[in-house]
Order: C-alpha cells, then sequence, then structure tokens
C-alpha cells in the first residue's frame, strides 16, 4: 500500500485520540458545555453517549491501523462521520440552539482528520476493489 506507514501513524493517532476524547466525554461529559459555552443539560446523557460512540470509533481506528489493507470500509463510515458531524452541528448553531464557538470542537474531532482518512481511502481503493470482486465472484459461483 502506498504510504502504508503514514496511514498507519494518522489511524494510530485518529485511534487515541478518541480513545481519549470518548472517555473523558463519557466520564465529565459537561466539559463541552463549559469549553463551548454551549446549553447544559440538566442530564448530560446525550453527551456521555456521544463519547461512548466517539471513543469506539477510536477502536476501530486502531484496527485500520493495525491492518490497513483491510480497513476501507471502517475508514470510510469514519470520515462520513467526520462530515455529517459537522453538518449536524451547523444546523444546531443555524437555528440558535449552540453557538458558533461549538465549531472549535469540529476543528479537532472533525476537520483535521479529512484529508488524511480521504488519503488513505484513495490509497486503499486497490485493496478494496480487488476484495470486492473476490467476493463479488465467490458469491455469483453459489
Amino acid at each position: 500500500m502506498r504510504r502504508r506507514s503514514w496511514h498507519r501513524f494518522v489511524f494510530i493517532a485518529a485511534g487515541i485520540y478518541n480513545v481519549c476524547w470518548g472517555v473523558s466525554t463519557a466520564v465529565e461529559p459537561q466539559w463541552i458545555y463549559r469549553l463551548t459555552g454551549g446549553p447544559a443539560p440538566d442530564r448530560a446523557e446525550m453527551a456521555t453517549a456521544l463519547g461512548l460512540v466517539v471513543g469506539l470509533y477510536g477502536v476501530l481506528y486502531i484496527e485500520v491501523a493495525r491492518v490497513p489493507e483491510r480497513g476501507s470500509l471502517l475508514a470510510a463510515v469514519g470520515l462520513a462521520g467526520k462530515v455529517l458531524g459537522p453538518l449536524g452541528l451547523t444546523y444546531l448553531m443555524i437555528t440558535g440552539n449552540w453557538p458558533l464557538s461549538a465549531m472549535l470542537i469540529c476543528l479537532t474531532n472533525d476537520f483535521i482528520w479529512w484529508v488524511p482518512f480521504a488519503l488513505y481511502l484513495c490509497d486503499a481503493s486497490p485493496f478494496w476493489r480487488r476484495d470486492f470482486n473476490v467476493t463479488s465472484r465467490s458469491v455469483a459461483q453459489s
């Protein structure tokens, strides 16, 4: 795989970051609201759930780093989340439910990963196509 060492580094870093962010958010969910000045709900279950999901993404990123040739689907789902999350937050900001300062969260959680994840998906595409073709032929022969 082209740039294999770089991709492994990126996904290890993304994995560690996400696990740390997820654990810290699950343990202390109010920190997000303090940082952004957003509305702090009486119950912080939503932030705790978000932290757990982000942490689990981190585990998946570490799996991509472990075997980069087989991580395309996991990385594609991760990139989709890193695009859809800021879109959802943008809606909340437009409707006045969250302050613009909340976009700070997207800087480190989402935006900085767009290019490395997309580059990985480009470099991993021959492996994905190879695996898909093998699977397609196997299914067709069944």
